[in-house]
This record gives C-alpha cells, structure tokens and sequence, in this order.
C-alpha cells in the first residue's frame, strides 16, 4: 500500500508541473499584466515595468521565473489592493476550506443515506419521493435556492415574530467579535445548505444506481441463497461494493466544489476563494488570478490522489494492478 501511494504522489508531481505551464500559458495570452499602466501612455514607465517584470522574454522563460518565485514563497503583488498575494489567498482559502468541508461531510451522510434506503426500497412511494426531490434539486439553481433560505429561515421569521435578531445568520461565518461555537454554526447553516443541495441530489441518484448494480449481483444473490440476514447482505456485501465508485464520483465533485464556490460565497458574503477569485476577475487581476488557479489545480490533483487511495482501500484488485 506504500508502494502505491508513493507512485501515486509521485505521478501528481509532473502532472501539477504540466497544469501549471498550461494555465500560465492562457493566463499570459489573455490577460496584459500592464494594462492599467498603459492607460497613462507613459512609454518609459511602461518599459521599466516590462524589463523589471521579464514581460519582454519569451513564455517558458517567464513561466520558470514566476514559477521559482512561486516556490520561494514570492507570489506576486495584487494590482487591486497592492498587498501580497500569498495572505491574500491564504486567507481567502480557511473561509473556503471550512464551507467545503462542511457542505461535503452533510452530503456524503445525507447522500449515502437517501442511495440505500431507495435502492433498497426501488419503485416504493419514499423512492419515488425523494427520486422527484432529486430531480428537483438538480434543476434549482443555486443561488435561487439560497434566496430561499435566507427569505425562510433569516428574513421571514427575524419580521413576523419580532425577533431583535434573526433564528440563522446569512452574512459571513461569524459575527464581529464573536467567537463562540453556537454562532458559528448559526452562520454554517445556510450556506451548507445552499452548497450540498445539488450534490445531494446528484450523488444520490448515482449512489441509487450503484447499490441496484450491487444488489442485483451474483455473490449478493449467492448470499441470499445461503441465507445471510439480509441487514448483513445489505450493509457487508451491497454498500461496501457499492462504494468505490461513489467515492470517486465524490472525490471528483469535491475538487470542483473548492472552485466552484463563487455562487454560495457571493450570496452570503462569505470572503473565501471563490469571492477572490470574482473579484479579481473583474478588476483584471493577473497576479491573483494565476495562483488562485493553481491552488485550485493542485486542490484537484489531491482530491484524485485520495480517491485513489480510497478505490485501493476499498478494492486491493486496484494495488495489484
């Protein structure tokens, strides 16, 4: 199993290498770093910043200068705000880190929960309940949805009972100067919720389909046959069986997710990565947008690294192999 891990670390090394010259190469091609400056029509100050900055070499000189910067800890100033780029995404990524990890825990749980019991019960009236709640959630956009939530549980209820405060928070992850447990998770609510709907919904249908495949099986049927109870078929032959590819799938929504988040943050102004990253966008950052891409990327790389440590675990076929 060390083995296949140390391989495993070692293929992701190139492959982050290669996805960074690539998203390097497109950033440089579309964005001018100078683009501002040159509204001054200032011709020396702009040649100054050109030579200082090594805009004048050719892209793969570039892309080793800015990746040894990067390696050294050296990432750059934002031309938004002018402070380093490093803090700024740094702190950017714990509001991020936090709402993912949340938002993916509630719908591993919810969505593993909803696949067993429709499987189990196909074509039942809970099955086709919660197949339409399925459908339903897919096609919600999200920050419909997150509307929602904060008219119900925030906006409705602070006005029609007369409430000093609201029941749940929708700005932020804590109040100022507040630090305790019971706020936070009052600020948590919402936007987990806004952010595990879809995932919820689609995790669940491919989890369902997952755990059919395995319940119409040859050792599940052989295990009937002997007469294994059927909880124990269930839960030590179906679901185990049923895993490796809901892992993946969750392994792979879950990188996105870290991207993917610049709805959810925007709603409940949550200043997290994908907030940066709009940001930025608009404001022409370059210096902000290129590591935010590649932390992203290298998010990516390491969510498929777990995915496959977790097929391994889940089928020793994959360490053979």
């Amino acid at each position: 199993m060390i083995t296949f891990i140390t391989r495993r670390v070692l293929y992701s090394v190139p492959v982050i290498l290669v996805a960074s010259f690539i998203l390097f190469w497109a950033v440089r091609s579309t964005f001018d770093p100078l683009a501002k400056l040159r509204q001054a029509h200032d011709p020396a100050v702009i040649a100054r910043e050109i030579e200082r900055l090594g805009l004048d070499r050719s892209i793969p000189e570039q892309y080793f200068l800015w990746l040894r910067s990067l390696v050294l800890g050296d990432w750059g100033l934002s031309t938004r705000t002018g402070t380093p780029v490093l803090p700024l995404i740094g702190e950017a990524l714990w509001p991020t880190l936090q709402l993912a990890f949340w938002g993916l825990l509630v719908a591993v749980l919810i969505a593993g929960g909803v696949s067993v019991y429709s499987a189990v019960r196909q074509y039942s009236w809970g099955d086709n309940l919660l197949t339409g709640a399925s459908y339903l959630g897919i096609a919600m956009p999200a920050f419909w949805f997150g509307l929602i939530l904060i008219q119900t549980f925030a906006v409705w209820p602070k006005e029609q009972f007369g409430l000093s405060e609201p029941p749940l928070f929708f700005i932020g992850l804590q109040s100022p100067g507040q630090t305790g447990v019971l706020d936070y998770i009052r600020h948590l609510i919402l936007p987990v919720a806004a952010l595990m709907i879809a995932l919820v919904a689609s995790w669940s249908r491919f989890g369902r389909a997952a755990m059919l495949d395995a319940l119409s099986s040859d050792y599940v049927r052989t295990a009937r046959a002997k007469g294994v109870p059927r909880r124990q078929v269930i839960w030590r032959h179906a679901v185990r069986n049923s895993l490796a590819p809901f892992v993946t799938v969750v392994a792979l929504d879950a990188a996105i997710l870290i991207g993917g988040l610049v709805v959810t943050e925007q709603i409940f102004a949550i200043p997290g990565m994908g907030r940066l990253f709009l940001q930025s966008l608009v404001a022409g950052d370059v210096y902000v947008l290129l590591p935010w891409m590649i932390v992203v990327a290298v998010a990516v790389v390491i969510c498929n690294l777990i995915a496959d440590i977790a097929y391994a675990v889940l089928d020793p076929r994959v360490r053979l192999s």
